[in-house]
């Protein structure tokens, strides 16, 4: 069965003020439909139909090597655009509870965490994302992935990320990246966090 585009949580003008609803219907109708039919097209050329996304991004050593390139790239904008949008919601909030502790013990505080996360996200240079993730090792860790490259690709777990490509922000921000970071910062939907990490620690 094809890959679907995934229909948002939430309605387009709903993360307003801090994400427009201009950028969000061409970011999700038209960057997030390439990706999604672009990565149907791969996995029918590798031949790895029957698949869930997680299975083809966590078995990439497992395609051809002529045919991997094409599922990485619309395999993880298929998966990162996706989870994006789920790392988002009109209610925001903070951290709370089990997802809490482990920031304050990881980073000192929510503040500190969130300060070095925004200076990941804005000192990457080029297209991608920055991710906090929990490693192999089972720590918090903030890193960062070019182009489309998926966590789940590294052996790691993804809990949140903020998309630093300049089509996530353009239209509102213009160059200026810090400030879609820190406007970030609103909409965060720290209940799926939440849930993301208590699914990790299993």
């Amino acid at each position: 069965m094809a890959f679907e585009l995934p229909a948002l949580p939430y309605a387009y003008d709903a993360l307003e003020p801090y994400y427009d609803r201009e950028t969000l219907e061409i970011h999700h109708g038209k960057h997030h439909q390439t990706y999604t039919t672009k990565f149907n097209e791969a996995v029918q050329a590798a031949g790895i139909e029957g698949k869930s996304v997680l299975e083809i991004l966590t078995s990439l050593d497992s395609i051809p090597a002529d045919k991997r390139n094409p599922v990485i790239n619309h395999g993880g904008g298929y998966y990162n655009h996706t989870f994006f949008w789920e790392s988002m919601s009109p209610e925001g909030g903070q951290p709370s509870g089990d997802l809490l502790a482990a920031l304050e013990a990881e980073f000192g505080s929510v503040e500190a965490f969130k300060e070095a996360f925004s200076n990941k996200a804005i000192a990457h240079f080029g297209s991608g994302w920055a991710w906090l993730v929990q490693t192999a090792e089972g720590k918090l860790a903030i890193t960062d992935t070019h182009d489309q490259v998926c966590p789940v690709s590294l052996g790691q777990v993804p809990l949140l990320t903020v998309d630093v490509w300049e089509h996530a922000y353009y239209l509102k921000y213009r160059n200026v990246r810090p400030e879609w970071v820190k406007a970030f910062w609103n909409v965060v939907n720290w209940n799926k966090v939440a849930e993301r990490f208590a699914a990790a620690k299993g």
